[in-house]
């Protein structure tokens, strides 16, 4: 079956199909390092890392991921139209202040140690999360050269011009402005969405180059261009990083919903614009938010929870990652604890019948699995449809039960295992006061003292474990 993919700027599912036959280019917008991520911004990353996975293992394409890391010119007001505002790295350095003290004068190493610190935490998240590796994480820091060439470029063709605090992007030049998200010229008022600036042509320009002067003039992180010290804009960070890497045009771009204005609005622009006019992305995907209670999950909500915070609950990132996809990328998911518990049971549940599976002799049923492998597939190609594609998994797990074809699954389980990414097997530490009263009730076992085997299986349940009897003995597991 074909692949379905809803694309945003087509408001419409489409069926995919990549510019070169069997490969896929595809750029995903990845943190800004000035805090640890939290889940909300896993769930949009993860969107990316299921499509990379189902176009390889359900189509047999290879994909190039290009996903950045913004350690410079993300500004405080990324929900104006003109983004503008102070560098929030460079705003948590001064918080976290130089080598520990609040309020000590920060340098350019003190920023970059913020940089660092926040961006080992990020890898070592993914990691956890299983996310695949990209093929390229560009930093902004590192494609300074590109954003100047690609400002000048805009210069030249009318685009954009200079001003006394720096270069902005002419939105009037550009007619398609507020395609991708409807927020056109005419939709946006002075005061709302953007700020009035007599320097600028039109409220909603945004800028590409920020001068190092008046309220930047202290900024930290600058280099030399034609228009004197400063550093990028933002949205031109994102161009420059995916053309160098993946040229114009290319197959994909995902990221958040909160992204689609403005940063990929100004991205579209700048690309176009400094390109040869047409489009420089196929299909843009972007996940919905996860809700706390009423709310979007946000840092400047401050209602967010990390993966630290995650496995403090008790729960693993292969729970956690579950949980995010067991909703549609484009439900809203609203998170509770409760829905998290359930979402570790259910992950259990599919865990413990991909090794029955595995253990299984036999290949009987092997027409009846078949169907199941093209149900999952048909679930997951109608626009990544992870609830359907999970519902088609239990059903065949009922199936292989009753119809005692465990052995026939094997390539299903093999395909959802890759699709997923959320059933490898884990190294479970259990603690030793658990494991003294397994033994234990394995001693009452064997002296038939049932009454205080079944005391015994209480208390470790009591613990957050349980107790099962096989063929190869008892084995203890997390519940």
């Amino acid at each position: 079956m074909p692949l379905t993919l809803y694309n945003t700027m087509a408001k419409a599912e489409q069926e995919f199909s990549p510019i070169r036959e069997g490969e896929v280019r595809m750029y995903s917008c990845g943190p800004t390092v000035y805090g640890r991520p939290h889940i909300g911004n896993y769930s949009s990353f993860l969107l990316a890392d299921l499509l990379r996975r189902w176009l390889e293992v359900g189509h047999d394409m290879n994909v190039t991921h290009v996903k950045n890391i913004t350690d410079v010119g993300h500004l405080t007001g990324d929900d104006q139209a003109d983004a503008d505002g102070g560098d929030k790295i460079e705003g948590q350095a001064m918080k976290e202040g130089a080598k520990g003290t609040e309020g000590a004068k920060v340098t350019w190493d003190d920023v970059m140690a913020i940089v660092e610190k926040y961006s080992d935490q990020y890898l070592e998240d993914e990691k956890a999360l299983n996310f695949r590796e990209p093929e390229h994480r560009p930093r902004a820091t590192e494609t300074i050269p590109e954003m100047i060439a690609m400002t000048e470029t805009l210069i030249k063709k009318g685009h954009a011009y200079e001003t006394e605090d720096g270069v902005y992007f002419d939105v009037l030049s550009f007619s398609d402005y507020g395609k991708l998200s409807g927020n056109t010229l005419e939709n946006l008022s002075a005061g709302a969405r953007i700020t009035v600036d007599e320097h600028k042509k039109h409220p909603a320009d945004f800028a590409l180059w920020k001068k190092c002067v008046g309220e930047n003039a202290n900024h930290i992180l600058r280099w030399d261009s034609p228009w004197g010290e400063g550093f990028p804009g933002w949205h031109i960070e994102c161009s420059c990083m995916s053309e160098k890497f993946l040229g114009s045009p290319f197959d994909i771009h995902t990221g958040g919903e909160d992204l689609i204005f403005p940063h990929h609005e100004c991205e579209i622009a700048q690309s176009v614009c400094s390109g040869d006019g047409k489009s420089h992305v196929r299909y843009w995907l972007h996940k919905r938010f996860i809700d706390m209670g009423d709310t979007k999950m946000s840092k400047s909500l401050g209602n967010v929870l990390t993966l630290t915070d995650i496995e403090a609950m008790g729960f693993s990132p292969q729970d956690l990652r579950y949980y995010l996809l067991s909703v549609h990328y484009r439900t809203n998911l609203k998170f509770t604890q409760k829905g998290l518990e359930d979402a570790h049971k259910a992950r259990r549940r599919i865990s413990e019948w991909m090794r029955e599976v595995e253990d299984a002799k036999g290949t009987e049923g092997a027409e009846g699995a078949e169907v199941w492998l093209q149900k999952f597939s048909a679930a997951m190609d109608s626009d990544l449809n992870t609830p359907q594609a999970l519902a088609v998994v239990f059903d065949a797990m009922a199936w292989s039960r009753n119809e005692q074809t465990l052995g026939a699954c094997k390539e299903l389980v093999e395909m959802v295992r890759e699709t997923f990414g959320c059933f490898e097997p884990e190294e479970i530490s259990v603690p030793q006061e658990v494991l003294d009263l397994a033994a234990k009730r394995e001693q009452a076992r064997a002296d038939k003292d049932f009454e205080a085997s079944d005391r015994l299986r209480d208390e470790i349940v009591a613990l957050g474990y349980e107790v099962k009897d096989t063929s190869e003995g008892q084995k203890v597991q997390k519940t």
